[in-house]
């Protein structure tokens, strides 16, 4: 098996579509991140809503790294106005899992952002950038069993999931509700 090494991109990549600009992070982000955040109805498929300090860190994370690579998970602004949406990007997780090394796609948008085609089109920017840009084989999605949403945008973005592998989340209790998630994998030949 050969081995897995994170691309990187320099200059940071820089995507845009017809609606959307995703972009390295800003100090003024930080507010409307954090309330996004602390959304009950955003964070429905996490176990927890997330403190302010908590997300002020997740924000940094993120600025870090696409400072570092050129690439990661970028906020998701509208091209007219200027407003952020959320964010969506590519990302490495930083805790076994029964499938990592990879790449996933990953987004959280604020609820004003859903049902607006939004979280699609940015997705399959990504994951385009990822493939012709960052030269990756495969990108990955997961998310828990009942987010149904997650699991529409994964599949419209050309995604597939086989259930035998489905896993235990291994930061979720073993209780809980959201433990048991699903594995999307789409590789760079299946391009929708």
């Amino acid at each position: 098996m050969e081995a897995f090494s994170v691309p990187v991109a320099f200059p940071p990549l820089k995507i845009e579509t017809p609606r959307l600009t995703l972009r390295q992070w800003r100090d003024s982000d930080a507010d409307p991140f954090a309330e996004m955040n602390a959304d009950p109805r955003v964070m429905e498929f996490f176990p927890s809503t997330m403190t302010r300090e908590k997300s002020d860190e997740m924000l940094t994370r993120c600025r870090d790294l696409i400072a570092v690579r050129g690439w990661g998970i970028w906020a998701v602004e509208l091209r007219d106005s200027g407003e952020l949406m959320g964010c969506i990007g590519l990302h490495t997780p930083g805790y076994d899992l029964p499938f990592v090394p990879c790449v996933e796609v990953a987004w959280r948008l604020k609820v004003d952002a859903w049902g607006k085609g939004y979280c699609s089109e940015a997705a399959r920017a990504v994951i385009d950038a990822g493939f012709t840009q960052l030269g990756l084989k495969e990108i990955v999605a997961y998310t828990a069993l009942p987010n149904v949403r997650s699991q529409a945008v994964m599949r419209k973005m050309g995604m597939v999931r086989d259930p035998a592998e489905d896993f235990d989340h291994p930061l979720i209790g073993e209780d809980h509700w959201l433990r048991k998630h699903c594995l999307y994998r789409l590789s760079g030949h299946n391009v929708k």
